[in-house]
């Protein structure tokens, strides 16, 4: 009982927990950089460490030490509160996330249901933050960002039903545990993972939807007052979230840690979510900025529409 215990201590802090995803929020940053930077004609990260991989860990340490400036017209509790609460949601969603096999730390029925809620209530801190803040340019940032963020919650949402519909159940362990007895749902559901791929990079502010953080209208948007600490734990947040959407792809659509050969299910899943990653870092190098109207056009025009054409085919077509 208690070898148990520390296990599962050693589970949470350690591996596959706090430890090791904070550690893989700062590579996959590292990862986004490099990429989009090559593919820019640019080097990125390149001094510190071999390939400059310790960069994100370098920045995060120096915004760590830097003065702590709260402005004196914020409203102080939400505006120290917020980036704590940004950085503990997609942590704890993350535990829901099948890592090193087909069963997640924190595993039961509706835990999809849980992550999902978890998405919309970062797109609430966002607000928080942003109204926090009392800046014109705060507050016309997160406006937008509520606009964009909450606007793709529906497509989002709605497409990450489909993989639970055929499955049957709502716990993303068991959507992971279906697939590795039948056809992973990108094959049968390809419709519902380029929704989801879009509707998560406008849910993480990434080109082309950035138009909360333009930099020449609204300076950094709803981060504009943040600085030092609290700047550095809404980084690290940012990466986290960044991890969060490429293991959602991979478990729900890519069969997660499940795979073949000789390879253990943590390498499959390390291999599916670089490969998901490097998706989204590929689509924010590719395209320019799109406007607010285009945003919002795009969402209930397109998006929407082909969610429920896909949800309507998942029930037509038996799999």
């Amino acid at each position: 009982m208690v070898q148990e215990a520390i296990i599962s201590l050693l589970q949470i802090v350690i591996f596959p927990g706090f430890l090791f995803l904070i550690l893989a929020a700062f590579f996959y940053e590292w990862v986004d950089r490099k990429i989009v930077a090559r593919l820019q004609n640019r080097y990125g990260p390149l001094h510190t460490g071999p390939k400059g991989l310790l960069q994100p860990f370098a920045d995060f340490l120096k915004l760590l030490s830097k003065e702590d400036i709260i402005p004196y017209a914020t409203d102080k509790l939400f505006f120290s509160a917020v980036p704590v609460f940004m950085l503990s949601l997609p942590l704890t969603a993350l535990f829901c996330i099948p890592i090193i096999n087909s069963t997640a730390l924190v595993a039961f029925e509706g835990d999809l249901i849980l992550v999902i809620f978890i998405t919309t209530l970062i797109v609430i801190s966002v607000f928080m933050g942003a109204w926090a803040s009392t800046n014109r340019f705060s507050t016309v940032g997160g406006m937008r960002a509520c606009l964009q963020m909450l606007g793709y919650e529906i497509p989002l949402t709605i497409a990450l039903v489909g993989p639970a519909i055929v499955a049957k159940t709502l716990s993303i362990s068991k959507i992971v545990q279906w697939q590795t007895t039948g056809l992973w749902f990108i094959l049968t559901q390809p419709l519902g993972f380029i929704i989801v791929t879009i509707c998560f990079l406008a849910e993480l502010q990434k080109i082309p939807f950035d138009i909360p953080r333009a930099e020449t209208e609204v300076v950094a948007g709803w981060l504009t007052e943040f600085g030092g600490k609290k700047l550095a734990l809404l980084r690290l947040a940012e990466d986290l979230e960044l991890v969060l959407a490429g293991s959602i792809m991979a478990s729900l659509y890519l069969g997660g840690p499940s795979g073949f050969g000789f390879m253990s299910p943590f390498v499959w899943f390390i291999i599916k979510l670089t490969i998901c990653i490097l998706i989204l870092s590929n689509l924010r190098a590719l395209f320019a900025r799109f406007r607010i109207d285009q945003l919002m056009r795009g969402v209930w025009k397109y998006l929407t529409p082909l969610a429920l054409l896909q949800i309507i085919l998942v029930e037509l077509i038996p799999w």
